[in-house]
């Protein structure tokens, strides 16, 4: 399972991910206080596995944006088509 190196390739295929199977999709935050890095994965446990990780500060407000994007994504009760393409 590699990481991506870069985040807005990331928060595309993690959108992207979610939109195609939203019910499968599972989001996992991990910090490591001891090495200072905040990890965040992306999978449907099935065929892909997308991970991200990072210790800079300002990446922390942008893990923090797409998060918080997913999870009101899976607790409304729309449709999902075109609802992270207008953000």
């Amino acid at each position: 399972m590699p990481y991506y190196q870069v985040w807005e390739e990331f928060a595309r295929a993690a959108e992207k991910l979610y939109l195609t199977d939203p019910m499968k999709v599972r989001v996992v935050l991990k910090y490591r206080h001891c090495d200072g890095i905040l990890c965040i994965k992306v999978t449907d446990n099935a065929l892909q596995c997308l991970q991200y990780k990072t210790d800079q500060a300002q990446d922390v407000k942008k893990i923090e944006k797409l998060h918080g994007k997913l999870m009101r994504l899976m607790v409304s009760k729309e449709t999902h088509s075109g609802a992270m393409e207008t953000d």
